[in-house]
């Protein structure tokens, strides 16, 4: 059990007055409060055994949760830019919208988003997962990759913007497109540009297409993938597996592995 005595050494006696211990549950009061102060905090929390804490009152902080690991952090607000970069295990689960970055170049963990996402989410994540509920920005998994043995996914409940897995390299991407309204389709531009690994799944029409990718079939081994990162998202969000696997999956895959070889001299 951490107390206020174990993390004294690490933060001013100012942040320590933003702490309490409920239930077992370690809350902070983020009003007002610098984001590198808050980290600061939070990283001390994690270092000396904190396995849950909550943050209320959140406005616009960066970086939560940047390279923490084996903590849960509940978020009640609007976390910055960059939630939970280089993370390496922890779990976050905002009440709220996030802002641009949201996972940016994770390693392991998990974020559950129960509001929006902003530009740029995923970005160069190599491993973990991503579960956001409503609907997000331009250029979400850019950059997505697999590392060793870690493969990262990213689920989006409503629809995206342009450039959607832009210069993908691998991974999972599925967008479920809930939020669009019957007969409406997904109508992000530039799907895929650059796209040279991994697999973007779209529940619903989409035509706008980078020429790096193509539409293929949607075969018995890529439902049970969509299948079950959807149960997934229906456990932390309250949907209807069973309604949301009704309607038609596209699969969007790259063309090449090398879609620019041809513009080097070796």
């Amino acid at each position: 059990m951490v107390s206020k005595e174990d993390i004294t050494g690490e933060i001013d006696q100012r942040l320590l007055s933003r702490l309490k211990m409920e239930n077992n549950v370690y809350k902070v009061n983020a009003g007002g409060v610098y984001y590198r102060d808050l980290n600061v905090l939070l990283k001390s929390l994690s270092n000396n055994g904190a396995e849950k804490t909550e943050v209320h009152n959140v406005y616009g902080q960066r970086y939560i949760g940047t390279g923490l690991e084996n903590m849960e952090i509940e978020i009640y607000g609007t976390p910055g830019n960059d939630l939970g970069a280089f993370m390496n295990g922890s779990r976050l689960v905002v009440y709220g919208n996030v802002q641009d970055g949201c996972g940016n170049t994770m390693n392991e963990g998990e974020i559950i988003v129960h509001g929006r996402a902003g530009d740029i989410a995923g970005y160069s994540m190599r491993g973990g997962k991503i579960f956001i509920r409503d609907d997000v920005g331009y250029r979400v998994g850019i950059h997505m990759k697999e590392y060793r043995e870690k493969k990262p996914y990213l689920i989006v409940g409503g629809t995206a913007q342009d450039f959607l897995g832009e210069y993908m390299a691998g991974g999972i991407l599925v967008v479920l497109g809930l939020s669009l309204k019957d007969g409406e389709y997904h109508k992000a531009r530039f799907v895929g540009t650059g796209m040279h690994g991994g697999i973007i799944y779209v529940r619903g029409k989409i035509e706008h297409l980078g020429k790096e990718v193509e539409l293929a079939e949607v075969e018995e081994h890529d439902m049970s993938i969509i299948e079950n990162l959807v149960k997934e998202f229906c456990n932390y969000f309250g949907f209807e597996v069973d309604k949301i696997m009704q309607k038609k999956f596209t699969k969007i895959a790259p063309v090449s592995h090398r879609p620019y070889g041809k513009l080097y001299a070796y």
